[in-house]
């Protein structure tokens, strides 16, 4: 009998729920191009970015992907990707800022990044744009932030955006549809333990 009026409770529970999902989706109504922002200390931003572009390719979309800070072109995600038809994959960056420990030929470096973002924020036919790393640009200066806004804003109605690096900057936040924080709880590589090929690169 307990059981019954648990299964019971539970069912009336669910159909109060489901009204509830059911009667937001009926009302999100608008179908546009969304700018994502994945922010924060912890490990899977860019993790997470490519899963969209996996998850884009998968409907048929046309895929684009700079690349502001990372330099290698040995890592598991490129050479996967490249290998796929509609994906434009471009590798800009110069590598680690405490590795270049060169301010200028990073801002350059940034400056020609973004000048390829451009050509991709005018092409109505590219469906997803990644900026991987993007938001070191602003930290650093290499960018200015306001007129990165406005290309973002022009860019086609169509066109959806992913953002992804520490430290993104509130205007940044605040022109984002969606924005994720992922925090640092735990990461091997404070154990002692080396970034390991399929899981860090």
């Amino acid at each position: 009998m307990t059981e019954i009026k648990s299964e019971d409770k539970y069912q009336d529970r669910m159909q109060r729920k489901k009204a509830v999902v059911d009667d937001k989706i009926a009302k999100a109504s608008d179908e546009r191009g969304v700018l994502l922002v994945h922010t924060g200390t912890g490990k899977g931003k860019s993790s997470s970015a490519f899963g969209l572009v996996a998850r884009s390719l998968g409907h048929g979309h046309t895929v684009a992907v700079v690349q502001f800070v990372k330099g290698r072109s040995d890592t598991g995600e490129e050479g996967f990707f490249r290998r796929q038809p509609n994906v434009s994959w471009h590798v800009m960056g110069e590598g680690f800022t405490w590795e270049t420990q060169d301010k200028e030929k990073d801002a350059a470096a940034a400056k020609k990044a973004w000048e390829q973002a451009r050509v991709f924020l005018r092409d109505p036919a590219i469906n997803l744009l990644v900026l991987d790393e993007l938001t070191y640009a602003f930290k650093y200066h290499w960018l200015n932030l306001d007129a990165v806004l406005a290309d973002l804003a022009a860019r086609p109605p169509m066109q959806h955006v992913v953002i992804t690096g520490r430290g993104a900057p509130e205007p940044l936040i605040a022109a984002a549809d969606t924005v994720t924080e992922m925090s640092m709880i735990k990461h091997a590589f404070k154990a002692g333990i080396k970034a390991m090929p399929g899981v860090e690169f």
